[in-house]
């Protein structure tokens, strides 16, 4: 049986990392494990008068780099395994696009989808009350997450603010513009995806113009992969999905449409000019670039023999389980993997970062091409790391990242 564990998946993709690089015993242990993490229980108020409890986590998986960075997620189904996981993820990422940050991730066990405004400001600020203690600008910076939006990350900046007496806005990134956003944040993560998938088709000698593309996963980063996808590379999207099922039209779909289709439905289904189709149809769909921007697990050794993508690009974290990675390797599929592709979010988080630091704020023009140098920079370390040692792209970028964090671990005399 496949072990769909994430934390299980992390931990074994850098005992594979470790190996290739033959890192010390004592250096491998310690990148296995947080460094620390604090689980918290949340009583919130309802809005019916009655009291409910929830729980929540917070994980800084390493700091050795620089204060840990990580978003915050609200989901009902979240677990210590799945924060740790991404904590660890994070590390890697920060670490691929070279800023200097480490990697954490929260998380609370709730259904937003299910809460009024009321109740979702009074548990993140109730978060941020527990939380609080080991977050700060030179410690550990949250960002939003899934269900976590620049409003929560404001009601987080605010309560925290109000805890430390003054105001602290670089403690939070994500926040909405007025109070110390970032241009560029909204579509960070779908864009850093976008110019890793121009220099894939650079590399692979594939032109990307014209070419077809298929996104699983229509929030935030697949509506802007959609868009961007189009006005950037001259791609025709003909696939999206969303939790519901998706749509499929072989001439093209035009994002406008199909988001304004999706906030006036909640749905991508049933979209005049499209086709309706499972998620599962989707993934297997004869295009040139496939884009999964859903959740963990999505590209299995049950489905992976049928992906037919020349270059996969991953805007989720941890679409694709390991045994899915070989099979992709194997057949001639170039994965650009998730913690190099969805690093654009991330690296305009690090310059929100900066920004609030020295109180002076960029144009958006400044902003894209910032990113735009930090993600082709990232991208040829690790398509050349994967040449030079003759693995999957991900095992790259795990070379790459894992050799800087490593170093800066020894350099501190921790091991």
């Amino acid at each position: 049986m496949e072990e769909l564990n994430p934390f299980t998946i992390a931990q074994r993709q850098l005992d594979q990392a470790a190996e290739i690089m033959g890192l010390d015993p004592a250096t491998h242990e310690l990148l296995r494990w947080p460094l620390r993490e604090l689980h918290v229980t949340l009583p919130v108020k309802m809005d019916d008068g009655t009291t409910r409890i929830f729980h929540g986590f917070r994980v800084q998986y390493n700091d050795a780099r620089g204060p840990t960075k990580g978003g915050i997620r609200y989901h009902p189904q979240e677990t210590i395994d799945t924060v740790r996981a991404l904590a660890a993820w994070m590390t890697w990422k920060t670490a691929v696009v070279d800023i200097p940050l480490g990697g954490g991730k929260g998380g609370i066990v709730c259904n937003p989808k299910e809460m009024s405004m009321g109740e979702l400001e009074r548990l993140s600020r109730a978060y941020i009350r527990q939380v609080g203690r080991i977050l700060g600008e030179d410690m550990d910076v949250p960002a939003p997450d899934v269900y976590t939006t620049p409003q929560i990350m404001a009601w987080m900046m605010d309560e925290y603010s109000f805890m430390r007496g003054y105001n602290v806005p670089g403690v939070i990134t994500g926040k909405p513009l007025p109070l110390g956003g970032s241009q560029g944040r909204n579509d960070a993560t779908a864009r850093g995806g976008v110019y890793c998938t121009r220099e894939a088709g650079k590399v692979l000698g594939v032109n990307l113009q014209g070419a077809t593309a298929a996104i699983q996963g229509y929030g935030n980063a697949g509506q802007f992969a959609h868009l961007l996808a189009e006005e950037l590379l001259g791609m025709k999207v003909v696939a999206v999905s969303d939790s519901r099922g998706g749509i499929y039209n072989p001439n093209g779909l035009d994002p406008r449409a199909v988001i304004a289709h999706k906030e006036r439905t909640g749905a991508v289904a049933d979209f005049p000019e499209a086709d309706n189709i499972t998620n599962e149809e989707l993934l297997e769909l004869e295009v040139t670039v496939l884009f999964p921007a859903a959740l963990e697990n999505q590209i299995t050794a049950l489905n992976a023999p049928r992906i037919k993508a020349r270059i996969i690009a991953e805007l989720a974290n941890g679409p694709t389980t390991p045994e899915a990675d070989m099979i992709l390797y194997e057949n001639g599929i170039y994965v650009i993997p998730d913690f190099l592709c969805n690093a654009g979010g991330v690296t305009v988080s690090y310059f929100e970062q900066v920004q609030n630091a020295y109180n002076y704020y960029w144009d958006l023009e400044t902003v894209h091409k910032r990113l735009d140098i930090k993600m082709t920079a990232a991208f040829h370390a690790v398509h050349e790391t994967a040449q030079q040692y003759k693995v999957n792209n991900r095992m790259g970028a795990y070379i790459v990242a894992v050799a800087r964090v490593a170093e800066a671990c020894k350099l501190r005399g921790w091991v």
